[in-house]
Formats: C-alpha cells, sequence, structure tokens
C-alpha cells in the first residue's frame, strides 16, 4: 500500500471498535504499519477481551497492510510502556501515537459516584497522558541521538470538553483535560520533531448510539451520505499523524460528517482595568458592564 503515511508507524488506542477502528483502516489504506491496541471492554468499561483488537489485523492484513495487535491496558505506566516497545519490536520505529480509548459511565453530578468518576478520569485522561509520555520519551532520546524525528500526536477530546454535556460531568471533565494537556505537549515537544494536536469527533460509536440514537443513526436511503459514519473522521487525524501536516501543532479541530473546524479557545474579551482593588459592588457593576459586550458561551449539549 501507497499513501501519506508510507513507510510510518503508527499506534492508535482503543482501535478495536468504532472511531478507533476507523482510524487505523485508514491509516493502513495510506500506507502505515500499525499497532492496534484495544483492551476489549465493554461500553462501560467492564469486562476484556483481545478479540476486538486482533479482528482488525486482520481486517488490515486482508487488505495487504500490516499490523500487529496489543491488548494491555495503556492507563497503566508497564501497558504504555508496552504499546510502544510493541511498535519498536515490531518494526523498529514510531512515528504517529493515536491516543483515542475511552468510555462512558454517565450520570447527572447528584448521583455521579466516586467509582464512576475515576474509573472515566483514568481511562480518557490518564489513557492519554502515559502513552504520550512514553513515546515523547523515546522520541526526545531519538532527537538528541541526533535523529530528529518527524513525529505526531492525534489527542481524542470531545464537544462535550469544549462546551460541556449534561450528564457527563466526569467525561466532560476528562475531554477538557485532554485539550489542556495538548496545549502543554505541543509546547514542551516540538524542540524534539514532536506536532500534538487534538481531534473533537462526532460521530456514531458505541459510546454515542444510545445516548444520541436519532442523531447518530445511519440513513435509509441506499446511497446517501452517511455523515456520523465514524470514518468520516479518519482523514483529518490520517493527514494530522502524516509528515505532510509540517507546523501544525497544538491546534484543536471539531470533525463532523463533512465538516471540519480549527476550534479557537479561551481568548481575552472586554476587560476593564481600575488599576487599584475593586470593592465587591464595583467589581459586580464592572462585570455587569463587561458581560452585557461579551459573546454569549456556545449551549452545553443537553441543556434545556
Amino acid at each position: 500500500m501507497t499513501g501519506i503515511c508510507t513507510g510510518r508507524v503508527a499506534v492508535v488506542t482503543g482501535a478495536g471498535r468504532g472511531l478507533g477502528r476507523a482510524h487505523a483502516l485508514a491509516f493502513a489504506a495510506e500506507g502505515a504499519r500499525l499497532v492496534v491496541n484495544d483492551l476489549g471492554v465493554g461500553p462501560d468499561g467492564a469486562g476484556e477481551s483481545s478479540g476486538p483488537a486482533q479482528e482488525v489485523v486482520e481486517e488490515i492484513r486482508a487488505h495487504g497492510g500490516r499490523a500487529v495487535a496489543h491488548a494491555g491496558d495503556i492507563a497503566t505506566a508497564d501497558g504504555a510502556a508496552s504499546l510502544v516497545a510493541t511498535a519498536l519490536d515490531a518494526y523498529g520505529r514510531l512515528d504517529t501515537l493515536v491516543n483515542n480509548a475511552g468510555f462512558l459511565r454517565d450520570r447527572m453530578l447528584v448521583n455521579l459516584g466516586e467509582d464512576d468518576w475515576d474509573a472515566v478520569i483514568r481511562v480518557h485522561l490518564k489513557g492519554h497522558f502515559l502513552p504520550l509520555k512514553h513515546a515523547a520519551a523515546h522520541w526526545r532520546a531519538e532527537a538528541k541521538a541526533g535523529r530528529t524525528p518527524t513525529a505526531r500526536v492525534i489527542n481524542t477530546s470531545s464537544g462535550a470538553g469544549l462546551l460541556g454535556s449534561v450528564g457527563q460531568g466526569n467525561y466532560a471533565a476528562a475531554k477538557a483535560g485532554i485539550v489542556g494537556l495538548t496545549l502543554v505537549a505541543a509546547a514542551e515537544l516540538g524542540r524534539y520533531g514532536i506536532q500534538v494536536n487534538a481531534v473533537a469527533p462526532a460521530a456514531r460509536t458505541r459510546m454515542t448510539e444510545s445516548a444520541f440514537a436519532e442523531t447518530m443513526a445511519a440513513p435509509d436511503e441506499p446511497g446517501a451520505f452517511d455523515a456520523m459514519a465514524p470514518g468520516n473522521v479518519s482523514p483529518l487525524v490520517v493527514w494530522l499523524g502524516s509528515a505532510a501536516c509540517a507546523g501544525v501543532t497544538g491546534r484543536v479541530f471539531e470533525a463532523e460528517a463533512g465538516r471540519i473546524t480549527v476550534m479557537e479557545g479561551w481568548r481575552p474579551g472586554p476587560t476593564a482595568d481600575k488599576g487599584a482593588r475593586w470593592t465587591p459592588a464595583e467589581a459586580g457593576e464592572a462585570a455587569a458592564t463587561l458581560l452585557a459586550g461579551a459573546r454569549p458561551p456556545g449551549p452545553v449539549y443537553g441543556a434545556s
């Protein structure tokens, strides 16, 4: 296979189903060699199986590509280290890391248990940090040895992390944290030839098709554009993971159907400066005046 990722090695976490599977297949179609990671858990993180990762590996191989499976838990130090080691052992190199693994445990805040909070923060946020840490350590060593890589990291945030989502406080907090991690990593790692970006996808997956069944449904009409197919997101991810996207780092993209949007985060808006300490009443009056001239925030998903 030849394409914009020919010669590159890509690792995709959570690649046994949904978006991760679509990304892995798209990278393979563009010539990349793959490490397909998936712990094989259910939509809520329960259970484990090596089957989903191996099925994607076999699918890639059936189309002439090269892939190996990794069924480790990337939210552990050992699992993340073995993920990077798997790429190096199989192919002798690592070029692209796509952090995608995750699951949901949705509850309204007053009903959200500590275990459900910890589990979702762990898989999404720690499951991004540890693979990124171990991959970056390898790439930094390469750069210091005079072999500066053309390395790419694509993290997976969400509209929930950018705007909030009712009933998903744990998930929204984790996805917002991923944006912050992306910005810091891009600033710290650029000197080693590493670019770090994030995508906020909207697509049909096990996590979305139950919560947003009507929105995520496939079209009934034969040949109609399936706007929510996860493969619609993958072309942007593959480009971000290629050498072709030189000079792009620290960015967040929203991807849905046929639309790609560069998201512009927190920037200073209307400002008042007294030059001295405000009284509470003065601060309130100033804030009210500033809010009157500010753009309203986007609506939180699921808010009535």
